[in-house]
């Protein structure tokens, strides 16, 4: 991350919402940006760093509710804690459902709204360090050559060396050479190691296959 200290974003139309948010925020030594509509936000340069949104539910351009579900379909993944003046139970519902960290009805205290920033930025640090992560082994993953990438593939289906040498058409001492070109590539200090790393690498492999939700 070029920017690890956080930072709290604010959308809110009331510039004394904004400006009481910000001072709450500034006080427990968070920074904070705030913008009076979600175009605005969108139009801003964010930084890269761990993150949370404090959102309105009612804005003049659209929804709060509405933003969290177009965040979503582009893809930007940042908490959020929504507050509004005229919540209910369903609204609660379908924010909550769609992923917000916290639902809070003005007026609220501001420990309430505290607390909700610090458990959204803790869970914003841990999916940067998980995307980092992930990149790493995509990086490393990438870094083999093909044929590394077919022994690594046998390798975690728990082929032995002279088993994966059939399978490729090879000799057993040239997949025990490829095989620690992998593991050394890989950064992997065991079989098991590995495998945890293919695994991941699976997970965020999109299934083609599959038809999209409607």
């Amino acid at each position: 991350m070029k920017d690890a200290a956080p930072v709290v974003f604010v959308v809110d139309d009331d510039a004394a919402v904004r400006e009481s948010v910000g001072k709450l925020i500034a006080s427990v030594g968070l920074r904070s940006q705030t913008f009076a509509s979600t175009q605005e936000f969108l139009a801003s340069k964010r930084p890269e760093a761990p993150a949370c949104l404090v959102l309105d539910v009612r804005l003049p351009d659209m929804s709060g509710l509405e933003f969290q579900r177009q965040l979503a379909e582009a893809d930007i993944r940042i908490p959020i804690i929504f507050i509004t003046g005229y919540g209910d139970i369903p609204m609660t519902v379908r924010a909550m459902k769609a992923g917000a960290v916290e639902f809070l009805t003005k007026p609220f205290r501001g420990q309430e709204l505290l607390d909700a920033v610090q458990e959204a930025i803790a869970r914003d640090r841990a999916a940067w360090n998980q995307r980092a992560r992930l990149a790493e082994l995509t990086a490393r993953h990438q870094s083999l050559t093909a044929r590394e990438k077919e022994v690594m593939s046998l390798v975690v289906l728990g082929l032995l060396n002279k088993q994966i040498a059939a399978e490729l058409g090879t000799s057993e001492l040239t997949i025990k050479t490829h095989r620690g070109r992998v593991m050394e590539k890989m950064g992997a200090d065991s079989v098991a190691d590995l495998v945890r790393m293919s695994e991941t690498l699976k997970s965020t492999t999109p299934n083609r296959s599959q038809a999209p939700d409607p």
